[in-house]
């Protein structure tokens, strides 16, 4: 396991550059949250990430001080630093967040190039779903959001989606069944992007919230048992 990291997180390491940074090597581990490469409960040992990513041991905890602000990870005492497991209340919260960001983005004319991100999210989770990875179709929804957000036209959005995102998919590891929860949102994807793609816009705002109503559902449910 400890290799299979090191190796993976090693591919990483051009993207730092030469002057690398706390905030680039947050950027890598939260784009590796939000992919699931890391999961709830996960302790992060500074020894091998820091090994495989060639920082210092310093430049690593900067990155973890900043996403335990992002809510991605949290410092236990004595113990380390551990990937977090979002409560039902974040999952509450984000959700509400997701309505305005979202709910904007999808009222606005895109362009070709935004149509082009969210079709291609939208067909690599048919083809994860074809192939029964539903990991990949988790990461490819991800995109599919990452790309809806985009729409607003604005940076500062789009970093925030990126936050929010990460943390949502820390919150897709209490489904005992991934199967269960993805499957019926790869149709709904390309309902709405067809929605998108013709420009009813009011049709696509209130699919959106039916949709976003529909996974905080069963994300809530899946929480239950250990309420």
């Amino acid at each position: 396991m400890v290799d299979n990291v090191v190796a993976d997180l090693a591919q990483d390491r051009p993207r730092l550059g030469r002057s690398s940074t706390a905030e680039r090597v947050a950027d890598i581990l939260r784009e590796r949250i939000s992919e699931g490469f890391f999961q709830p409960g996960q302790r992060l040992s500074e020894e091998f990430i820091s090994e495989a990513l060639g920082v210092s041991r310093n430049t690593l905890r900067e990155s973890f001080r900043l996403l335990g602000h992002e809510r991605l990870l949290e410092h236990r005492l004595n113990r380390g630093v551990f990937v977090r497991l979002p409560s039902v209340e974040d999952v509450s919260d984000l959700y509400r967040v997701r309505r305005v960001l979202e709910g904007a983005a999808v009222r606005r004319t895109p362009s070709k190039e935004a149509l082009d991100l969210i079709a291609e999210a939208v067909l690599d989770a048919e083809r994860a779903a074809a192939q029964d990875d539903w990991q990949g179709v988790g990461t490819a929804n991800i995109r599919f959001h990452q790309a809806l957000v985009s729409l607003n036209g604005s940076p500062r959005i789009d970093e925030a989606m990126r936050q929010l995102l990460a943390e949502l998919r820390l919150v897709f590891h209490v489904m005992e069944n991934p199967r269960a929860f993805h499957e019926p949102f790869v149709d709904r994807n390309r309902a709405l992007l067809a929605l998108i793609e013709s420009e009813q816009h009011d049709e696509a705002a209130a699919y959106l919230d039916d949709y976003l109503g529909h996974a905080e559902r069963l994300l809530i449910v899946a929480y239950e048992p250990s309420r």
